[in-house]
């Protein structure tokens, strides 16, 4: 895994946060099936907040494993699908670190401990949970939700056939203290715990019509074709044709040539200087178009994936583009 380097910004004392929970629906300002984008934008937003934020990632296989933002000063971290890049699952590890308000109690922190107890008082009677014997670990399900509770080895004998009286205590009288709290979609009817419960959790269904994720037709030689929004721009396009398709850009940028001075010994400096081709810039599509600053003619389109390690990471929404040739045209791929 490769983890950028964590930043601090000014004016943060270690320390508990109160976030508003949200089964099956969030934590705080993040909410499950949010782009990742957006969760970067609510960081930047409230940085005496989010001070200290790890980004982590498969260096190796970038879509093979989860993208994690984690918050290792609050307890919690974020995981983001690798492919569609929306928030599937929100854990939070260190449970002393962040108090949570449900309704009008607060649970979690250094001052309020989540027990067993606790827990079942404020979230009320549900079923039977899972005991994990390898892992020594009991979680409790609510919708959307669920608490994992360590069992000393001595008491295991207190989850007969993988479950256990509720609310649970232990002979000596104490109770369980929550060690992972785990906030996921409920739609799908899974449960999410510890382990290989982990992976069962994925982000909700994208609302009707969204064009986060839309797929993209790159025609070779031919146009772009937007499959939710039904808008077509060909090569050699008009900026008039592009703006009345997709709008406004939300950004406009003369296209940059670097030439390289091998003459100069002096200053082996590459130098910037700027040609007549300019580019729309469509950061929400992850999208560039490239037109020909004398005919004004779209010549190219730069289409953005939002890899994870590249230098444009964050800076664009990753665009699900589907490269279509002849062969593949006749093929109906």
């Amino acid at each position: 895994m490769l983890q950028r380097p964590a930043r601090r910004c000014e004016g943060t004392a270690m320390g508990a946060i109160v976030l508003d929970l949200r089964p099956g629906l969030g934590v705080g300002p993040f909410t499950l099936g949010m782009p990742i984008c957006e969760a970067f934008a609510q960081i930047e937003q409230q940085p005496k907040i989010y001070d200290v934020v790890h980004v982590k990632y498969y260096d190796e296989e970038p879509l093979k494993l989860d993208i994690v933002i984690s918050f290792p000063d609050h307890g919690f971290h974020l995981r983001f699908d690798p492919w569609s890049q929306r928030l599937r699952l929100i854990e939070i590890f260190d449970i002393k670190r962040l108090q949570m308000r449900y309704a009008t109690s607060l649970i979690g922190g250094p001052s309020t401990l989540a027990t067993f107890v606790a827990v079942y008082a404020l979230f009320g009677p549900t079923y039977p949970g899972t005991y994990d014997k390898d892992r020594g670990v009991y979680t409790l399900f609510y919708p959307g939700l669920s608490f994992a509770f360590p069992i000393p080895s001595q008491y295991s004998d207190c989850c007969h056939d993988g479950e256990a009286e509720l609310p649970l205590e232990f002979p000596d009288g104490t109770t369980p203290v929550t060690c992972r709290v785990s906030i996921y979609d409920s739609s799908a009817g899974k449960k999410v715990g510890v382990g290989s419960l982990m992976d069962k959790a994925s982000a909700p269904p994208l609302p009707t019509g969204s064009l986060y994720m839309e797929e993209v037709h790159a025609k070779l030689g031919e146009e772009l074709f937007f499959t939710v929004g039904g808008q077509h721009i060909p090569f050699g396009a008009s900026p008039q044709d592009v703006w009345s398709e997709l709008g406004r850009p939300c950004g406009i940028h003369q296209k940059q040539v670097d030439q390289m001075v091998i003459h100069s010994a002096s200053d082996p400096r590459p130098r910037t200087t700027l040609c007549a081709d300019y580019f729309y810039n469509y950061f929400t599509r992850g999208l560039d178009i490239l037109f020909d600053g004398q005919t004004h003619k779209v010549k190219k389109f730069v289409l953005h994936t939002n890899y994870p390690g590249h230098a444009d990471f964050n800076s664009y929404i990753k665009c699900n583009f589907v490269i279509l040739g002849t062969e593949l045209e006749e093929d109906d791929w």
